[in-house]
């Protein structure tokens, strides 16, 4: 063990600065690893290899930490499953059968309301708000960009409130794994402190209701107005397979494969809570009761489809394991990000860093820099989760050395990162937004910032507000 020095900086900034130069957040996260354990062998670096090597592993002995990984693979079975079995697809025809959608603004309501409903994913959310509105803004002449801004504002922003899905179980274990001793409490009120997330949705809503556009979007909106859905000489980003997936033969589109499943997902959680915590909600495990929730809800979804014949178990089995595959990058990048806390944690890079802090940053100044430290990050390297994984191990202790609450600066970081996320051109959510809208990446990228800049300003003197009272 060596004593907390400036030493102990060096793993979480190598993964930060690598991560903006390269622009790999596995293989930076993987550099700080080594670099920890490294420094924790006396500067060996075959032995701190050696010694990284098994802290990963280490990670899947917590059973919280075991948990939160496989939730991660089996929500994203649940996704695949809910689209092959016609649900996302039902879903839309149900839709349009009641025909309520009849105007420009109503087409808007959809897009938004969309985004708060079908929640458990970022990029589901934003390629089932795009599909069921895009035909409807080229009907009533609504630029789409303002459907990607608006899908996009509904995406990540809603995801990070919601402790129910994989951001929320990415998360809550990144809070368990740094010692947070009730993570899922902390998480709660974090999320009344999350600024930017909470601006952004605001911000879109006021958006819809006030038919308020701003900078480019303004001209985007005069163009749409005459019938252009694209600027002179742009792009459009469409991919058919995924905007345009083909059921199998004999699949019967119907909502309710895609309803009950979700409906089951949100009542089992605060229920697994309930029994985990006996009788306490706040006290309940947040890793055990999202596991059972999924697998209630992916346990609900094969029923549907044995019921209904529609689907064998054989296949049912395939779909959920391409599923799993297709998410197992965000499930590395949980897997690392735990051990780059562990590793933290034997450093005591977060008592160091607090004391440092604590001596040269006054109080009401630490939430508004790690939101702009957070931003600067995610808008860098394109990836929320990323940002989170570096930035919450550094946080979390800095709060609890100082004898601070943890909440704020656990809502700073993910606000930061958020916000980063929603700004960036390389973004995966930016890129799939612009896609489910079908229009040029760069005329997204360019309507949605100043959207983007004026939630992150706000945030930001809330956070200032936040310190002043710590």
């Amino acid at each position: 063990m060596i004593e907390p020095s400036a030493i102990v900086l060096l793993p979480p900034l190598l993964a930060i600065l690598l991560a903006l130069i390269s622009r790999q957040v596995y293989l930076s996260l993987a550099a700080g690893i080594w670099m920890g354990y490294t420094l924790l062998a006396n500067g060996s670096t075959l032995s701190g290899l050696a010694n990284a090597i098994d802290g990963v592993i280490a990670v899947l002995q917590s059973p919280g930490d075991a948990r939160v990984i496989v939730f991660t693979l089996v929500i994203g079975g649940l996704i695949a499953t809910l689209e092959a079995s016609g649900g996302v697809r039902g879903f839309v025809s149900w839709l349009e059968a009641r025909r309520w959608v009849n105007n420009a603004k109503r087409s808007q309501w959809l897009a938004w309301g969309t985004g708060l409903i079908i929640f458990i994913e970022s990029n589901i959310t934003v390629l089932v708000a795009g599909t069921v509105s895009r035909p409807l803004f080229d009907r009533y002449k609504v630029s789409r960009e303002k459907l990607a801004y608006l899908i996009d504002s509904t995406s990540a922003p809603i995801c990070i409130l919601i402790p129910l899905n994989a951001w929320g179980a990415f998360n809550l274990g990144l809070l368990n794994g740094v010692g947070v001793d009730h993570p899922l409490s902390v998480f709660l009120w974090a999320i009344p402190l999350n600024f930017y997330a909470i601006s952004a949705v605001l911000m879109s809503l006021a958006v819809v209701v006030f038919d308020w556009n701003i900078g480019p979007m303004k001209t985007a909106e005069a163009r749409a107005a005459r019938g252009e859905h694209l600027s002179p000489g742009a792009t459009p980003m469409m991919d058919d397979q995924l905007l345009n997936q083909t059921l199998s033969t004999g699949i019967r589109p119907r909502a309710l494969n895609m309803i009950l499943p979700i409906a089951v997902l949100v009542a089992a959680m605060p229920l697994g809570l309930w029994i985990t915590g006996d009788g306490d909600l706040l006290k309940g495990s947040g890793s055990t009761s999202v596991l059972w929730a999924v697998l209630l809800a992916v346990a609900t979804a094969w029923f549907l489809q044995l019921l209904q014949r529609q689907l064998s178990l054989t296949q049912l089995t395939d779909i959920f394991l391409k599923g799993a595959g297709g998410i197992v990058p965000l499930a590395i990048i949980l897997l690392l990000a735990l051990a780059l806390g562990d590793v933290s944690q034997l450093l005591k890079t977060g008592e160091y860093v607090a004391g440092l802090l604590g001596d040269t940053v006054a109080p009401s100044l630490l939430l508004p820099l790690l939101f702009i430290i957070a931003a600067v990050i995610a808008f860098s390297v394109g990836s929320s989760w990323g940002t989170f994984a570096i930035m919450i191990p550094i946080a979390v202790p800095v709060a609890q050395a100082l004898g601070l609450p943890v909440a704020p600066f656990v809502a700073a970081v993910l606000s930061g990162g958020i916000f980063g996320d929603h700004a960036s051109p390389i973004s995966d959510t930016t890129v799939v937004s612009s896609m489910a809208a079908a229009t040029d990446h760069i005329d997204h990228v360019r309507t949605q910032l100043p959207y983007a800049l004026l939630a992150g300003l706000i945030s930001l003197l809330a956070f200032g507000v936040v310190g002043m009272t710590l």
